[in-house]
């Protein structure tokens, strides 16, 4: 039977994702109109906040840029902020873009070797060309690398939280406190020392109790083919992918060093990388370089439709009512009070967001003489820490978590959303109470 046209559009719109979830996109996107009018724009950017998570949540169904940006574009026609709030939001975090563009790409494989590994027309994810006595090996490889990729990441958080260059919002906060790169370490050292060695110690715990979906152990069979690919490439080893090798580790020096003394924005470094790598190694053909921007833009273009949620944010003071309440307290529990209250909306937010809102709120305040500066170096102290630790809990808490959950990788290993809140619930529980503790007792 020919297919009608409504029937034609209805199978383009989101593709081949499930239909329940087509039609709670459009369920969504039918209700918001309704909510702003009938419960007012503060409690329907709630509710655009929670169908935004949605997406990510379920983004194996379906990549949340498309389904996110019809709400971001539809809360822009609503009215709930404005095209010009978005820029401002994208402005702001340019620096945040600029490494997303460049620094992911400038590390990239692809573009560091010069070699493009093509297996097209062959789906990694799909298992049913998988011999039976194989598919055991398979899943064991998949949770030993969820493990591997999990732990990896939240060390991100761990060592994150500790300098300048640790996160976007490390360098926002420091930029206002007026710290440089070894005043922010000395004073973040009471929280991120004790933190870091319960963080080792807990991914320790977890190998060697294999709880919460760790704990899985490279399979041998696997483990044989690695090593008899490993042989391979070594006896293909040449003068010429030696002088490759050389290249990265001198770059790769240059990176850290960059890093470490703040020379330029993240992502200027990260383009630095790419010119390095690429003119050294001889790539210099423009569809080898597109290799090394396919994981980054597609993201980017996500985190740019992120900033419309947050200027809806902005824009409804949905963060007002809590900000207002914390600095209402006393003095003496503030700064726990402030950890809590970052970590919290850093977990259904963005913790760069969160920090910034939190920071200029802080420094308002100092400017008004309604708090001392010692007073505004304690809140400073709890907002770095508060939005880098607990933050951890969801993936659209951090961009690492978030790289990773919308990466090509995600479907390979089965790392869904649920999983990596399940995976990452002893660290939230761990690097939270541990930072808290430590924000209550030294700060």
């Amino acid at each position: 039977m020919t297919e009608s046209l409504p029937q034609a559009l209805w199978q383009n719109f989101l593709g081949p994702s499930p239909q329940w979830y087509k039609r709670a996109i459009l369920g969504f996107l039918l209700l918001n109109p309704i909510a702003l009018y009938l419960l007012g724009p503060f409690v329907t950017g709630w509710i655009l906040i929670a169908e935004f998570i949605f997406t990510l949540a379920l983004a194996l169904r379906c990549y949340p840029l498309q389904p996110g940006g019809l709400l971001a574009i539809e809360a822009v026609l609503l009215g709930m902020t404005t095209p010009e709030m978005v820029y401002q939001e994208a402005l702001a975090n340019f620096e945040v873009i600029l490494l997303l563009m460049f620094m992911v790409a400038g590390v990239y494989h692809k573009v560091a070797s010069g070699q493009v590994i093509s297996d097209e027309g062959h789906d990694h994810s799909d298992d049913n060309r998988v011999h039976e006595q194989h598919r055991e090996d398979l899943e064991q490889f998949r949770a030993f690398l969820r493990s591997l990729l999990m732990h990896g990441a939240v060390g991100t958080a761990l060592g994150g939280v500790a300098t300048l260059v640790g996160e976007p919002q490390n360098l926002l906060i420091a930029t206002v406190a007026e710290w440089n790169f070894l005043e922010f370490a000395i004073i973040m050292a009471p929280v991120s020392g004790p933190v870091l060695v319960a963080g080792l110690l807990t991914c320790a715990a977890l190998e060697m109790t294999g709880k919460f979906g760790y704990g899985a152990l490279l399979p041998d069979n696997v483990r044989i083919v690695l090593s008899e690919y490993e042989d391979k490439a070594e006896a293909q080893r040449t003068k010429r992918s030696n002088a490759r090798l050389l290249v990265q580790g001198l770059v790769a020096a240059i990176l850290v060093l960059a890093l470490a003394m703040h020379w330029a924005a993240v992502g200027l470094v990260g383009l630095t990388v790419i010119v390095l790598l690429t003119a050294f190694n001889g790539v210099v053909e423009e569809h080898q370089l597109g290799e090394a921007f396919e994981e980054a833009l597609p993201f980017t273009a996500l985190l740019v439709v992120f900033f419309a949620i947050v200027a809806v944010i902005h824009d409804q003071h949905l963060f007002t009512p809590v900000i207002d309440a914390v600095l209402a307290m006393d003095a003496g529990i503030r700064p726990s009070m402030f950890f809590i209250a970052n970590g919290v909306l850093s977990m259904i937010s963005d913790n760069v967001f969160v920090a910034t809102v939190y920071i200029n709120e802080v420094k308002d305040a100092l400017d008004a003489g309604t708090i001392t500066r010692a007073e505004f170096e304690q809140l400073a102290i709890a907002i770095n820490t508060g939005t880098n630790l607990p933050s951890v809990a969801t993936p659209n808490g951090q961009a690492a978590f978030l790289f990773l959950l919308t990466s090509a990788l995600a479907p390979l290993i089965r790392l869904s959303y649920g999983r990596m809140v399940i995976m990452a619930f002893p660290y939230t529980i761990v690097m939270g109470g541990v930072g808290l503790a430590c924000v209550a007792l030294f700060i």
